[in-house]
C-alpha cells in the first residue's frame, strides 16, 4: 500500500474559529472523496506570517491556493474530482 502526498495544505493558526470551521469541511470532503489533507500553523514561522497575514486561513489544492477565510465544500469537491 502506497502512501499519497495530500493533496490538501491548511494553512492555520491556533485559536482561529475560521481555521476550526475550515479544518470540519475539509476533513468531511477530504474522507469522502478519501484524500488526506496536511495542516501547517503559521504561527512562529515569519515567513508564513507574512505571507498569509490575515487571511488566514488559506487551502492549497495540489499547490495551488484555492481558498482563504471559508471553504466551500462544493468547489473543494470539484477541485479534488478526477480529471477527464
Amino acid at each position: 500500500m502506497s502512501v499519497r502526498e495530500p493533496r490538501v495544505t491548511l494553512y492555520s493558526r491556533p485559536g482561529c474559529h475560521l481555521c476550526d470551521d475550515a479544518r470540519a469541511v475539509i476533513e468531511a470532503v477530504c474522507a469522502e472523496l478519501g484524500e488526506a489533507y496536511a495542516e501547517v500553523s503559521i504561527a512562529g514561522d515569519p515567513d508564513l506570517e507574512q505571507r498569509f497575514g490575515e487571511e488566514i486561513p488559506v487551502t492549497f489544492v495540489d499547490g495551488r491556493q484555492h481558498d482563504f477565510w471559508r471553504v466551500d465544500p462544493v468547489r473543494l469537491r470539484r477541485a479534488l474530482a478526477p480529471t477527464r
